[in-house]
């Protein structure tokens, strides 16, 4: 039996950003959906052309303290997500995930889902910057297209396994 888009959608997520085994990140859920909503209802998006989802975009609008204690760290996506404030002005935006089905990528699906999504809440909020937590080359390049796009600077906080130890 082949697998919904939905089931599909779900099993790329299991896949590329391995939360089960991340207490640290974010698992997503209908509260967290929720949540994410009542902090811009643009932090969710999603493609789908009748037969289910193929793309699914997470955003998450927050203060530059809260970026700046998660790029040095401090907090992991999981506590940006609980300690963002609602119902306050976001400086700084968390390109939190991006995923598309396989046969539907490099047709700019997220770029326009992004694309829509900041600019609703740029209409709102004073975004002064974009950070990301890239787990793949791809959404890392994105990522940088992206901020280019919106004119706005992309911060990066690297997995570990990119980092570099000095001696």
């Amino acid at each position: 039996m082949t697998k919904s888009n939905f089931e599909r959608m779900i099993q790329l997520a299991d896949e590329v950003f391995e939360v089960r085994s991340d207490p640290d990140q974010l698992d997503v859920n209908e509260g967290v959906l929720e949540r994410l909503r009542r902090i811009h209802p643009a932090s969710v998006s999603e493609y789908n052309e009748g037969d289910g989802p193929i793309a699914w975009l997470l955003l998450i609008p927050t203060t530059l303290d809260l970026m700046r204690m998660f790029l040095d760290r401090q907090i992991s996506e999981k506590q940006v997500f609980e300690l963002t404030p609602l119902d306050t002005s976001y400086e700084a935006l968390y390109l939190c995930s991006a995923m598309v089905l396989e046969e539907y990528r490099r047709k700019g699906i997220i770029r326009q889902l992004a694309l829509k999504a900041i600019e609703e809440i740029r209409a709102v909020h004073p975004l002064k910057t974009l950070f990301v937590w890239s787990f793949t080359e791809e959404g890392d390049m994105a990522a940088e297209a992206l901020a280019e796009s919106v004119s706005l600077p992309l911060l990066k906080r690297r997995p570990l396994e990119f980092e570099v130890h000095q001696p």
